[in-house]
């Protein structure tokens, strides 16, 4: 039987130093059963409380509109916003607005314990890229992008629990390390729409015998 892929939304955070670009990154866990011990970004599969986050501000329209072309509006927030969670709970770095959340949900206390509601308004897309049959774990994955400027908190002593060697690296360093195909992907789309701005993000498609490319 094969499995229908699972909702996912990633975030590569970036940042320029020393006029190179670097993203953040980190190494899954060996007990994973998805992609173990390889390099990844932070993000995770949509749950049920991402239909209902408390937003400070609502998607680009440009990228809603691209989303919305495949998923309904409110799945396109929902994959934005497990970004933004699962970032924040991966990472400790909260992309959000200073405000007091509405909600007692747990998934939200790393933004309630700053004071701050979600903001999805500075993401854009990069990617997305289906995970192909025969897989033990299957994601409809949304690769979204956004600068370090967004993050309005930055915790001192975040440990890391389900992304090890958390790191900024460099868009060459990063392919030195062990990662996913669709990573080397991911990356080589983020320096494709850096140096053609405004070009349109694409989809990966893996077949039997080839690999398609496709417009979102």
């Amino acid at each position: 039987m094969t499995l229908r892929p699972k909702l996912a939304g990633s975030l590569l955070l970036t940042r320029t130093k020393n006029e190179n670009i670097e993203v953040l990154m980190g190494r899954r866990s060996s007990a994973h059963a998805f992609m173990p011990k390889r390099y990844v970004f932070p993000g995770g599969r949509v749950d049920r409380v991402d239909h209902f986050a408390p937003l400070s501000g609502d998607l680009a329209p440009q990228c809603l509109v691209t989303m919305c072309r495949h998923v309904s509006e409110r799945k396109a927030r929902a994959i934005a916003v497990s970004a933004i969670r699962e970032t924040a709970e991966e990472t400790g770095l909260i992309i959000g607005k200073h405000a007091d959340i509405p909600t007692r949900h747990k998934a939200w206390m790393p933004f309630r314990n700053v004071h701050a509601c979600p903001n999805i308004s500075g993401l854009s897309l990069i990617a997305r890229a289906i995970t192909p049959p025969g897989r033990v774990r299957r994601f409809d994955a949304w690769f979204f992008r956004a600068d370090i400027a967004e993050v309005i908190h930055e915790p001192s002593n975040f440990i890391a629990n389900e992304l090890e060697d958390l790191r900024w690296v460099d868009l060459d360093t990063a392919r030195s390390l062990e990662l996913p195909h669709v990573t080397h992907f991911v990356l080589g789309e983020l320096e494709r729409l850096d140096a053609k701005p405004g070009a349109p993000p694409r989809h990966i498609r893996e077949l039997a015998k080839k690999v398609r490319l496709d417009t979102l």
